[in-house]
C-alpha cells in the first residue's frame, strides 16, 4: 500500500481542523499508543489525535482521505489481534474522549452511548436502573464499548444472551471520506435494505469510525448461582457441555478451565482454592433468573448430567463472595498465563459438541511440535481460548515451526465446522490464516465491501486481509 507521510503542511491542517490541544507528536504518546495487548508488537504512529466530537472526526477523515494518510482507530487498547496497531504509521485516532453515556431510555429498554465509555461502567450504570447489558468480556474493566463493537465481542454470557450483535440497534459512523451516517434505526426489527449496522459490527475499524452507539437492554435478573464441576479429563468435561443443553437446560454462563490455568491463577492472584490432585479440568456454570427455586432445580438437573460424564465433585457458590472468587479465578486466567511464559493466544470456536475433538486435537498438535497449551474459555458457545506456551521449545523452533502448528489447529477447527476467531477478531496477527476458513471468492467479496466504504484504503490498513 502506498500512503503519504504526515508533513508539516498536513499536520497543520489537522491541528486547524480538530484543535491543536487534541494533537500529540511527543515520544511518550507514540510509545503509549504504539502497542496494545497483542504479544509484544509495537508500531508507532506519526501523530496521535484525541478529538471529542463527531464533527472533528469528520474533518480529520476528509483531510486524511484527500492526502492518502492512514488512520488507525483505537479504543481501550485491550485487543489481542493487533487491530489497533498503526502498522503504516499515519494517524492514531484515540476515542478516549468519547465517554458520554448520553441516555438510558427505560421505557424502550435502550441506551445511547459514546464509544469511549468503559464497558463495565456502562454495565453498572444500567444495572442501577434495574437493567442488564450482558456483553461482558474479561477486559470489561478497561475495554471500551466501541472496541467491543469493532470486534463483535461476546464474553461468558453469550451462551444465554448472545453476542454484542444481539444488542446493537443503531450506530453513528464517520466514513473514511468524512460523511456521517446512521446505519439503521432504533428498532428491534429491521427489514429496510442491507443491514449496515451488522456490517459495521466486527469490522475492526476498517470501514469507518463509530461515534455513537444505540444498544438494546433487558431487565436484570435478581438471583444467580454458580457451580463448579471437577473432572479428571479435559475430554469428559468438554463432552458434558453439549449434554447440558440436550437436557433442555440453558445456563447464563458455562466456562471451561484447564488445571494448568487454575494453578497459575492461584499462584498469580493468591486465590485460596483447594485444587485436588486428581482434578485436571473444570466446568464453571452460572444460572440466573428471578426465582431461586427454579435456579436450584436447574442446578440439580445439571448435577445429574455432570455425574454421567465422570464429574467427581461439585462446588455450589450462592453468596456474593463465593461467586466473585470463582469469577475472579476465571477472569484473571489470561493475565496469569502471560505472567508465566512466552506465549501466543488463539481464539478457536466450534459447534459445542465438537469440543472434545478440538481439545484432544490441540494437545496432539502440541505434542507433535513441542509446545504446551493452556485452554480455557466459553465452552457453552464452543469458544476455547488456546494459550500456546513456549515451555521447552527452542527459540528457533518457536520462530520457525510454531506457525505450522497454529495452521494445523485452525485447520482442525475448520474441519470441525468452526472458525478461526470467536470474539478476538482477525486484526494483524490472524489475517494470514484467513484462507484456511475462507475461499478467495469470499475474501474478494469482503475486499470489495472495503473498497466501497474506503476507496483510498486509508481506514485501518493492513488488517483482516
Amino acid at each position: 500500500m502506498e500512503f503519504n507521510k504526515i508533513n508539516v503542511s498536513i499536520l497543520n491542517l489537522i491541528r486547524e481542523a480538530i484543535g491543536a490541544d487534541n494533537v500529540f507528536t511527543d515520544e511518550e504518546s507514540f510509545q503509549r499508543y504504539g502497542h496494545d495487548e497483542t504479544e509484544d508488537l509495537k508500531f508507532f504512529p506519526e501523530v496521535v489525535v484525541k478529538p471529542a466530537d463527531t464533527a472533528s472526526i469528520s474533518a480529520l477523515m476528509k483531510i486524511c482521505n484527500e492526502h492518502h494518510v492512514p488512520v488507525t482507530p483505537r479504543g481501550g487498547g485491550t485487543g489481542l489481534s493487533g487491530a489497533a496497531l498503526p502498522v503504516f504509521g499515519g494517524v492514531l485516532l484515540s476515542m478516549e474522549r468519547f465517554k458520554a453515556l448520553i441516555e438510558i431510555d427505560i421505557d424502550n429498554l435502550q441506551a445511547t452511548v459514546e464509544p469511549g465509555v468503559i464497558t463495565e461502567e456502562f454495565i453498572n450504570a444500567v444495572a442501577e436502573k434495574g437493567l442488564l447489558y450482558p456483553v461482558d468480556p474479561s477486559s470489561k474493566g478497561s475495554c471500551f464499548i466501541g472496541g467491543n463493537v469493532a470486534h463483535g465481542s461476546g464474553g461468558p454470557r453469550v451462551v444465554k444472551y448472545g453476542t454484542i450483535r444481539e444488542y446493537i440497534l443503531n450506530l453513528e459512523v464517520v466514513l473514511p471520506t468524512g460523511e456521517v451516517i446512521w446505519t439503521g434505526a432504533n428498532t428491534l426489527k429491521y427489514a429496510s435494505g442491507y443491514n449496515l449496522t451488522q456490517l459495521m459490527i466486527g469490522s475492526e475499524g476498517t470501514l469507518g469510525v463509530v461515534t455513537k452507539i444505540v444498544t438494546k437492554l433487558i431487565p436484570k435478573p435478581q438471583q444467580s448461582v454458580v457451580m463448579l464441576g471437577s473432572f479428571t479429563e479435559n475430554e469428559k468435561a468438554c463432552a458434558a457441555v453439549s449434554a447440558i443443553f440436550r437436557a433442555g437446560i440453558t445456563p447464563s454462563a458455562l466456562e471451561f478451565m484447564e488445571r494448568k490455568g487454575v494453578e497459575w491463577v492461584i499462584k498469580f492472584d493468591d486465590i485460596k482454592f483447594d485444587l485436588k490432585n486428581d482434578v485436571n479440568a473444570f466446568l464453571m456454570i452460572e444460572f440466573d433468573g428471578d426465582d431461586l427455586d427454579n435456579i436450584f432445580k436447574d442446578c440439580e438437573k445439571v448435577n445429574m448430567v455432570l455425574e454421567e460424564f465422570g464429574c467427581i465433585d461439585v462446588l455450589f457458590a450462592d453468596t456474593a463472595q463465593q461467586k466473585e472468587e470463582l469469577w475472579r479465578m476465571r477472569r484473571t486466567m489470561a493475565e496469569s498465563v502471560k505472567s508465566n511464559s512466552v506465549y501466543k493466544e488463539e481464539d478457536t470456536v466450534v459447534p459445542r459438541a465438537a469440543l472434545p475433538k478440538l481439545i484432544n486435537g490441540i494437545k496432539e498438535i502440541g505434542s507433535k511440535y513441542g509446545f504446551e497449551s493452556v485452554c480455557y474459555g466459553h465452552a457453552g458457545d464452543g469458544n476455547l481460548h488456546v494459550n500456546i506456551i513456549k515451555a521447552g521449545m527452542s527459540d528457533q523452533d518457536w520462530k520457525d515451526k510454531l506457525k505450522d502448528g497454529i495452521v494445523e489447529i485452525f485447520e482442525l477447527t475448520t474441519q470441525l465446522g468452526g472458525t478461526i476467531s470467536g470474539e478476538h477478531g482477525i486484526g494483524l496477527v490472524q489475517k494470514e490464516f484467513m484462507p484456511i476458513k475462507y475461499s478467495e471468492v469470499s475474501l474478494n467479496l469482503m475486499r470489495g465491501i472495503k473498497k466501497v466504504f474506503d476507496p483510498n484504503g486509508i481506514m485501518n490498513p493492513g488488517k483482516i486481509f
